[in-house]
């Protein structure tokens, strides 16, 4: 690697850092998380998003959709935008933009990192998977799929995005395995988002009875389970005995 590339990768690697640091300042700067676990401020919130949303339903979609692009790119967690996305939006619509959005995150990002990170990646990640090489070369398309089913085996969303780049998979066999792959953990996701809304909607006081009894909320974490399990058994007998 000469100087020109080296010097050209830490000033991306710096940039991406300010720019992570700077997203988080901005929503922390907003968002006091004790907060999130007061009831009434959260039924409060909720009026307010929704107000804003219905007036301001375009521009906010818009917004949402590009920051949730950026978000993943900074390797940013999906779960909280999974859940934001059903309780604004509902499952249907919700699943339709932040599966979309973080779809084009993903690719995006590991675009940037095959570019510039491809020798840090392998590096530190390569020897802990060697063994998932032989399965990619067989179809890669196919296991890149099962690969996002089973939710990159417990790898952490954004590892779980940069990791292909040790197997060269292609940019469209990205895209789509992610698009189809991903789909599934995401929409339970998205639903229990939905959910939640739902039961703050219905409920002025947080009760655990009201909780574990509400369809809005267990049948999401039901679907959630089953959809665990499958990928369990989807690692099981693909990844291990094929």
């Amino acid at each position: 690697m000469n100087i020109t590339s080296r010097n050209l990768k830490l000033v991306i690697g710096a940039t991406y850092l300010i720019a992570l640091f700077a997203v988080l300042y901005f929503v922390f700067s907003f968002i006091d998380v004790k907060d999130l676990t007061n009831y009434e401020f959260i039924r409060a919130y909720k009026e307010s998003i929704f107000q804003y949303k219905n007036n301001n339903l375009f521009l906010l979609t818009i917004v949402f959709f590009i920051f949730t692009i950026i978000w993943i790119l900074l390797l940013g967690f999906a779960g909280p935008i999974l859940l934001f996305a059903g309780f604004v939006y509902g499952k249907w619509f919700g699943i339709l933009i932040v599966l979309s959005a973080t779809t084009i995150g993903a690719t995006l990002l590991y675009i940037l990192a095959g570019l510039f990170f491809r020798d840090l990646i392998k590096e530190k990640l390569e020897h802990r998977f060697s063994n998932l090489k032989s399965f990619f070369k067989k179809n890669e398309f196919f296991y890149f799929l099962m690969y996002r089913f089973v939710g990159g085996g417990g790898v952490p969303y954004g590892i779980q995005n940069v990791l292909p780049v040790l197997f060269d998979i292609s940019v469209k066999n990205y895209f789509l395995g992610t698009l189809i792959g991903s789909a599934p953990l995401m929409f339970v996701s998205v639903a229990l988002g939905s959910g939640i809304e739902s039961f703050i909607d219905k409920n002025e006081e947080l009760s655990i009875f009201a909780v574990i009894t509400s369809s809005d909320i267990y049948l999401p974490i039901l679907a959630f389970l089953i959809v665990i399990v499958l990928a369990f058994i989807f690692r099981k007998f693909i990844f291990k005995k094929n």
